[in-house]
């Protein structure tokens, strides 16, 4: 089976991988110097792409999901794990634990962002995603005693990393459950590409936008994915085994 990872907050380690290759793939969305490391984690052939590229040397504004997308369904794979960082707006989500988001907002535009033309695009997780994706991943995630969630409404913004309590009374009225920078575009190309696609949500903090509180700082939370990521890993690549 061939299965696409589209990594995001250092959870892109190539060393997941067996044989491992890199190559360059000229996309017809841009990109030219796409670079994607493709190896084997048991049986099944392993496509990983790094969303901000290594050590986060491209900046949110300029990641181009289409080239992702693209290349991932040129290359012929059936399955898309996605993995990334986010601040939880719910209590019950604490950092560290995993969330499998089923519900995705884009806010784009409002951050003035080209991306989308529409106020907000609401996409929920129907077919092609209603496989057993989150199903393999639920079942890894109590083997490994990872404390998860099955379901949550991610909000996509462009621009600072963190929101503002303002945007945070917003977010909350709209039942969000997770901030995020970047899933909810490739799940609107996914779904068009016809690729089922799962998230993988690692919390680094929450409720970083209350009143009164200080607000969470890259700092801490390059030391949260950093102390995450092994056991994000460790879940990802025992799904994947279970392919096999």
């Amino acid at each position: 089976m061939k299965i696409g990872i589209i990594g995001g907050s250092g959870l892109d380690d190539p060393h997941i991988l067996t044989n491992t290759n890199e190559r360059t793939v000229n996309t017809r969305f841009g990109s030219p110097h796409l670079k994607i490391v493709s190896g084997n984690i048991g049986n099944n052939t392993v496509y990983i792409v790094a969303r901000h590229g290594k050590d986060h040397s491209v900046p949110p504004s300029n990641v181009n999901y289409r080239a992702h997308i693209w290349a991932l369904r040129e290359l012929g794979c059936t399955a898309i794990f996605a993995t990334t960082a986010v601040g939880s707006l719910r209590e019950s989500i604490k950092p560290g634990d995993v969330v499998f988001p089923d519900n995705f907002l884009d806010f784009t535009r409002f951050r003035k962002n080209t991306f989308h033309d529409d106020s907000v695009v609401h996409t929920p997780m129907h077919s092609p995603f209603d496989l057993n994706l989150r199903t393999l991943l639920t079942k890894e995630a109590k083997k490994l005693s990872i404390p998860f969630h099955e379901q949550g409404t991610v909000v996509t913004i462009e621009g600072p990393r963190f929101s503002s309590s303002a945007e945070s009374h917003m977010f909350r009225a709209m039942h969000a459950d997770i901030i995020n920078m970047s899933t909810c575009p490739e799940v609107i190309l996914a779904n068009e590409a016809g690729i089922p696609y799962q998230a993988i949500a690692m919390s680094t903090d929450y409720d970083s936008w209350k009143q009164d509180e200080e607000p969470v700082t890259w700092e801490l939370v390059q030391k949260r994915m950093s102390q995450n990521a092994e056991t994000v890993t460790k879940l990802l690549v025992n799904t994947i085994h279970s392919f096999s």
